[in-house]
């Protein structure tokens, strides 16, 4: 079977931009995409870099982007993305420097997972060992499925417009100690991941979740972190202000008032917060994209008002 892949390549050593080079090789049925281009490297171009040791989707060494997403290119069959025979493109992971071609600079990933502490902290020494029961650790399996590959982060979108935010795997990570019956500094550690670039920093976009290839899921693990973090006491963080403003304009309008919403989120007694917001209202005014300041009320608001409330008991009940 004939394959066409499109690798983009970059060399700093020569100073030329990033280009993309076109590649035909003869492969089987059954061949990865790390297949293809270990026989390029052997075969056609020995200049081109990439990074792979198990083969066998277990290291996580080979994240790549492939046709535009995040995948072990170990565990990706050339016939699964390419069916028709269509060119393949293959690119280092996005939010990641680029060392040289599709090797990447892992140093602020290890970085961030070094930040949030990752072994257990006890208090003591057992006399044997720490005692956990299987329930509580089987409910750990999934996050520590994770081989740190760096997929998630490739496809951050909260890391593309904030390079300081933790990250999914570091947050995936932080969850496995939060979550472990055994750790005994949940509240500190829940305090820590609450704070600036923390779990609040997560856009949602799920895009973790679908391009994990261990299902880890780490967007639903940050989100259990937040609720978490609520129950421990810690309300006064934008992040909790904006669920509840968000969830009380619904509740009252039947729809979001962008207004009330911004300015609770940012906090009514923080001055230099609502400086910052003010500056950002100005700018928005004079191109004619702030919102109004009092929202017009839908159609059959009341249905939508209901919805909420309903909902909200239902959760107070469990």
């Amino acid at each position: 079977m004939e394959a066409q892949i499109k690798v983009k390549r970059f060399n700093p050593e020569n100073g030329a931009k990033p280009f993309f080079q076109d590649y035909s090789i003869d492969v089987s049925e059954d061949s990865t995409i790390l297949d293809g281009l270990i026989k390029i490297r052997e075969e056609q171009d020995g200049t081109l870099a990439l990074r792979c040791s198990c083969r066998a989707s277990i290291c996580g060494s080979c994240s790549m982007k492939v046709n535009g997403s995040a995948k072990l290119v170990c565990k990706t069959r050339i016939k699964e993305v390419s069916p028709q025979g269509e060119t393949v493109t293959v690119e280092p992971m996005s939010n990641f420097p680029v060392i040289k071609d599709l090797v990447t600079e892992m140093d602020s990933f290890w970085s961030k997972v070094k930040s949030i502490d990752p072994y257990v902290k006890t208090n003591f020494e057992p006399e044997a060992e720490h005692i956990a029961s299987n329930e509580s650790m089987t409910h750990l399996l999934g996050v520590m499925n994770c081989i740190m590959c760096g997929a998630c982060v490739s496809e951050c979108t909260a890391l593309e417009v904030d390079s300081t935010f933790t990250g999914p795997a570091a947050l995936a990570k932080a969850y496995r100690f939060v979550a472990d019956p055994r750790d005994e500094d949940k509240k500190e550690r829940l305090g820590k991941l609450n704070e600036s670039s923390g779990v609040w920093d997560c856009s949602r976009c799920l895009a973790c979740v679908e391009v994990c290839p261990k299902d880890v899921a780490p967007m639903e693990r940050i989100v259990k972190m937040r609720d978490l973090a609520i129950e421990e006491g810690y309300t006064n963080t934008s992040g909790f202000r904006h669920t509840e403003s968000f969830s009380d304009s619904i509740k009252k309008h039947g729809r979001l008032d962008e207004t009330r919403l911004a300015l609770e989120s940012t906090g009514l007694l923080n001055i230099s917060g609502l400086i910052d917001l003010a500056v950002i209202g100005i700018k928005s005014l004079f191109k004619g994209k702030i919102p109004p300041p009092l929202p017009h009320k839908p159609k059959e608001a009341d249905k939508v008002t209901n919805i909420a409330k309903r909902l909200d008991s239902e959760e107070s009940e469990e």
